[in-house]
């Protein structure tokens, strides 16, 4: 079954900003979340999170808005491997509405319910998005590029857990998580907030390590090799899945997004697959006719000048613009003849075009229309 628009999930228009999104889906989670006994609904709430996750990210929500659901599937794009309710905070969305005094808890709004931690759920590490300049011919044929990156990388000293000689929290007994209650006129709330001792992990440290401060991840610089395929053009994405920032309690690294940016060629325009050329003729060659030799992008050509060429007449060489991104085919080329008129003219060439001038022009299609309206 095919999944809903994620915009009309949280009943917001695609050029809803980032504040409308979050406050349709603050307004959503409340009534959807799984712990509110009158109108919770775990699909509906993994829907709208689902949407939310998407949305939220500029990333992710450029991807989606250019391929759609496609984005995020196992075969290409952003590989969305799905939501839980537990992977949103709503801290922030529920201190806003009922106070100050239930910030700083995470996914564990109650009605009456069990709490729920996050603390220990491995989280996969943050995306990146670096923008790459590929002159003309690059684009047109792909390439190798070796991209350097500043990442958060696992500490090799600790191996990614902050410190040595670990031990269970005593504070919160390994869990992560403080619970309190609260009276309200909506019922009793439950809320979870982040063990201070332990900042939510569940275990302490005797010893830090000094080499990531107990954090776990230290930035590294990383060189990746890239193989960029024929024919990105500027504003294309492509996904290199896990080579982007590790993650936290086990977590997948997360993913580098490349947005390309294409140069101007000296001769050479582009529209999507196609290009195009302007070649310059002699009046002579125009009048005449010749045989004109001009580039292509796979080498030079030789094209039969018709008689009586004019300015911006157009010849169409099929499939020899530029390749589709990992598809079968190729655009066109479009040479589009320009006749130039000599500024500077010998005496005998001026008595030639003289001589020229007096030619006749009264039954060409063109000057007929025209002296129709004078």
């Amino acid at each position: 079954m095919d999944k809903k628009d994620y915009y009309e999930v949280l009943g917001v228009s695609k050029t809803a900003s980032d504040e409308e999104i979050k406050r349709a889906f603050r307004k959503l989670a409340k009534q959807y979340h799984p712990d509110n006994k009158q109108t919770g609904d775990e699909t509906k709430f993994k829907e709208v999170g689902e949407a939310y996750a998407i949305l939220s990210d500029p990333a992710k929500r450029k991807q989606y808005d250019q391929f759609g659901h496609q984005a995020f599937t196992n075969n290409g794009g952003a590989g969305f491997s799905g939501f839980s309710a537990d992977d949103i905070d709503l801290g922030d969305i529920f201190s806003d509405l009922f106070g100050g005094s239930f910030g700083g808890f995470s996914s564990g709004f109650n009605f009456g319910g069990a709490t729920r931690s996050s603390s220990k759920r491995p989280r996969k590490g943050e995306d990146s998005l670096v923008v790459v300049r590929l002159s003309f011919e690059e684009a047109a044929f792909g390439c190798k590029k070796t991209i350097s990156l500043d990442l958060n990388d696992v500490c090799d000293a600790c191996h990614g857990v902050g410190g040595f000689k670990q031990t269970t929290c005593k504070t919160c007994g390994g869990s992560g998580h403080i619970i309190s209650e609260q009276r309200s006129l909506f019922g009793v709330f439950q809320t979870q907030t982040t063990c201070n001792a332990c900042g939510g992990s569940g275990v302490v440290f005797q010893e830090e390590c000094s080499k990531c401060r107990g954090t776990g991840n230290v930035r590294a610089k990383k060189n990746i090799e890239v193989t960029i395929p024929e024919g990105v053009d500027t504003g294309y994405q492509l996904r290199i899945s896990g080579k982007g920032s590790a993650g936290s309690n086990g977590g997948p690294n997360g993913d580098v997004y490349l947005e390309f940016k294409v140069g101007d060629h000296e001769i050479f325009t582009r529209e999507e697959e196609d290009i195009y050329l302007h070649v310059p003729l002699t009046i002579t060659e125009a009048i005449f006719g010749c045989k004109k030799e001009i580039p292509t992008l796979t080498g030079n050509v030789i094209l039969e000048v018709k008689p009586g060429t004019n300015s911006n007449d157009k010849v169409k060489l099929k499939n020899k613009g530029i390749k589709k991104v990992n598809a079968i085919g190729r655009g066109n080329m479009y040479v589009i003849y320009d006749v130039i008129t000599p500024s500077k003219l010998s005496l005998t060439q001026k008595k030639l075009l003289k001589e020229l001038s007096e030619t006749s022009l009264n039954d060409e299609p063109a000057f007929k229309t025209f002296k129709k309206y004078l």
